[in-house]
């Protein structure tokens, strides 16, 4: 099996490493791991493209590569010039350091990976290790995620749906902020919402008197709905959910077409 990973935290990430370690024992003594990750760490850039500008990529070791660019820009210059137009069989990207539960997952690179792979017709999961008081001070805080990634991809592999729709299904994998011991097993989630809190600004003035804003994150540890994926985690489960592209709400679309009829 031919795997590619990329992440959003940058090509010199702990989580990358994880990864690295997951997808080389998924792909097995006669497969390939290539990485293909952002120089830079490129956290909250979403699914962006670097559509306006060009980006500059570097070969730092055997099948590993660093391009100044998003974590969907790395998916596009692997398949396209890393990997000459010769699709991977799997995409992995992360393990991001923190969740990509509930309203995260909109702004997520490391979903912005997953989903450009899938939109290549590739199948791709997007994994991130939650953090908490709880594994925050381990001697490796990516512990869930390093025991258990492997065995996660693989049930994903035997038992999720891979359709070959015009919007391919893709995952999103959310490890619990505990030790690898502590984890419970996985559980199928929905996205979820975190009520009462939100992103936000900041804002600091400068040495100069200009004023900036920093963007500032809401409160991670706000239960979702039970049922839904940042709940699970903080109950302890590993959460998959599937994912896709299509951001029509197929629910509204027969009161939609009565009303305008």
């Amino acid at each position: 099996m031919r795997i590619l990973i990329t992440n959003d935290d940058g090509i010199n990430a702990p989580g990358l490493e994880v990864l690295t370690e997951i997808a080389t024992e998924i792909a097995g003594p006669g497969g390939e791991v290539w990485t293909v990750a952002p120089a830079f760490e490129q956290s909250g850039v979403g699914h962006c493209i670097s559509y306006t500008h060009p980006m500059m990529i570097a070969e730092l070791g055997p099948r590993r590569f660093a391009a100044e660019g998003s974590p969907a820009d790395c998916v596009l210059a692997a398949i396209y010039d890393v990997l000459d137009g010769a699709k991977p069989d799997l995409v992995l990207s992360g393990v991001n350091r923190g969740n990509n539960a509930a309203e995260n997952v909109l702004y997520s690179g490391t979903i912005g990976g997953a989903m450009e792979a899938a939109l290549q017709g590739v199948p791709a999961v997007a994994l991130s290790q939650f953090f908490g008081p709880d594994n925050a001070r381990l001697a490796d805080p990516f512990e869930s995620a390093r025991r258990h990634g492997a065995a996660v991809i693989r049930a994903l592999l035997d038992k999720g749906h891979w359709s070959e729709d015009d919007y391919r299904t893709f995952y999103n994998i959310n490890f619990p902020p505990l030790s690898a011991a502590a984890t419970k097993g996985m559980k199928v989630a929905r996205q979820g919402f975190r009520r009462d809190t939100a992103f936000s600004v900041e804002p600091h003035q400068s040495p100069s008197g200009r004023k900036f804003l920093w963007i500032k994150g809401g409160h991670q540890h706000t239960p979702t709905l039970p049922g839904t994926d940042a709940a699970v985690n903080l109950e302890g489960w590993i959460s998959i959910t599937p994912m896709r592209a299509d951001l029509t709400a197929h629910d509204l679309l027969a009161d939609m077409e009565a009303r305008f009829s």
